[in-house]
């Protein structure tokens, strides 16, 4: 029986001695995957600081608030409808004063001082044309699309002048249309053809061209 009790203590002894061994390196393993999770996790953590600086820089730099990406801010949305908007208001008020030197030059040759071309009406309409179309180029390309002209200033007329040649075919055609198509003959349909619906159809035909044909020189860099 001694020898059978001995003999069991030597074998628990060598089992427990195994299964030490056994078990350290699994221990070992596990102190080793458990510092590699840890150093991965710092290390995305960091990254995401990095992120997240550089981001608040950008918005910084954008004029935006930091906490959040310019793509998801109602603020950058309407920032830029608000640049829209602007532009369209000073694209209008370059029309506007362009028309009013129209108008007025056109009066001042025939019935100013001297009426220097009383009884040229043709002549006297071509010039405040052209002195209009020349001060409407200089106010979109200096003030409306000041971001946006070209370098070349002869190239950037021609095409101005294309564009508003083709704006006042747009309005002639509406009121040729109106008076010889539909038998709209009328003054006020006359009016309504040309001074208002192609005047309204020139005017975004004129737009949309300057926006996107004429001045569309590199935007200055910030």
């Amino acid at each position: 029986m001694s020898s059978s009790h001995a003999a069991a203590g030597i074998g628990g002894a060598a089992d427990d001695a195994t299964a030490r061994e056994t078990t350290a390196p699994d221990v070992a393993t596990h102190d080793t995957a458990m510092q590699d999770a840890t150093m991965r996790d710092t290390a995305a953590q960091d990254t995401d600081a990095h992120d997240a600086a550089t981001h608040d820089v950008a918005s910084a730099a954008a004029g935006l608030p930091p906490d959040e990406p310019p793509a998801r801010l109602p603020g950058a949305r309407w920032l830029r409808v608000r640049q829209q908007l602007a532009e369209l208001a000073k694209f209008g008020t370059v029309g506007g004063v362009a028309y009013v030197v129209d108008v007025g030059l056109m009066n001042l040759l025939r019935f100013g001082p001297g009426e220097l071309l009383g009884d040229k009406p043709l002549t006297a309409k071509v010039l405040s044309v052209c002195v209009a179309t020349l001060v409407a180029w200089l106010g979109n390309r200096y003030w409306t699309f000041a971001e946006k002209k070209r370098s070349s200033r002869a190239r950037e007329l021609v095409m101005f002048l294309l564009v508003n040649a083709g704006g006042m075919l747009i309005a002639v055609g509406t009121l040729a249309v109106s008076h010889y198509v539909l038998g709209l003959t009328s003054p006020l349909a006359d009016n309504i053809a040309a001074n208002g619906v192609g005047l309204v159809l020139g005017t975004a035909f004129r737009y949309l061209c300057y926006r996107y044909v004429v001045f569309t020189g590199p935007a200055p860099a910030r």
